[in-house]
């Protein structure tokens, strides 16, 4: 199987099926040795796959996700994470298209970040068909694909911004989303959900882990110190540090971050 031409075919996949088995194909190939590291070129990030099913708008108009005692505020809960976990399958499928010349474990690591970001996805698909509804029901953002565009020339960016800011951002919300979901928890309905955000959270840190990993290895490529990952964030989101949120200390330091890291991020007591 030609690696990276495939790649480029489940990424711009026009629906979820064909992507889903595109990538599966795609990593049975790989962990059985079947693929070829081809001349594909590299194609710039235009639109995303998304938009030929889901209508994309500014995220400043969606609707606001704090209804958690209606079906409808549950669907909008439900779909607006749905297409977070969409986008990440594509955020870690093009970072094995977009650098060429990596370790194997580089592309490794990202095939299987997407296949669990498939997983989740289908979890929170199944959620959103038991309360009759549908991925692309809703409007949607691209902020995740703006970020992946904005970095598709930078390696050391690219790491930077998305596993250790977007997705360890993540590690932040789930919990918080975990908490205002218990009021609800005598439902079965809830019950669910709730178990399928404590699987992305649990699996979230890993993938931050891994980003973290190829962060360190493009720091070290371009001698740079790791603390470059601030001027990095600074560049493409200005006055984001520190914030003052309930930041997942523990998450984040099984994800990679130091103490002194997370200091700079908010306010947090912590040991390296």
């Amino acid at each position: 199987m030609n690696f990276f031409k495939t790649l480029d075919e489940t990424l711009n996949a026009p629906n979820p099926t064909d992507k889903f088995s595109l990538l599966e194909k795609l990593w049975q190939a790989f962990i059985n040795d079947g693929v070829t590291y081809d001349d594909e070129p590299i194609h710039l990030l235009k639109t995303p796959a998304y938009s030929g099913f889901c209508t994309v708008v500014d995220p400043r108009t969606l609707a606001k996700r704090t209804k958690l005692s209606t079906q409808e505020g549950r669907i909008t809960f439900i779909h607006a994470i749905a297409h977070i976990e969409y986008s990440a399958v594509d955020l870690a499928l093009d970072a094995a298209y977009r650098f060429r010349n990596m370790p194997h474990d580089y592309y490794k690591d990202w095939l299987e970040v997407a296949c669990d970001e498939m997983r989740h996805f289908r979890l929170l698909e199944e959620l959103l068909k038991s309360q009759g509804s549908f991925y692309g029901d809703l409007p949607v953002h691209d902020a995740l694909f703006e970020a992946a565009q904005r970095t598709q020339e930078s390696f050391l960016d690219r790491m930077a911004i998305v596993p250790r800011f977007m997705e360890a951002n993540g590690l932040d919300a789930n919990p918080r989303l975990i908490t205002r979901l218990s009021g609800f928890k005598k439902e079965s309905f809830i019950q669910e959900f709730i178990s399928v955000l404590e699987i992305i959270l649990e699996e979230e840190v890993d993938h931050v882990l891994k980003g973290d990993r190829w962060f360190s290895y493009a720091c070290e490529k371009e001698g740079v110190d790791k603390s470059v990952y601030f001027d990095i964030v600074e560049k493409y989101y200005p006055d984001t540090f520190p914030k003052q949120i309930d930041i997942n200390v523990k998450a984040r330091q099984e994800a990679g971050f130091s103490c002194s890291e997370l200091k700079k991020i908010g306010d947090v007591r912590c040991e390296n």
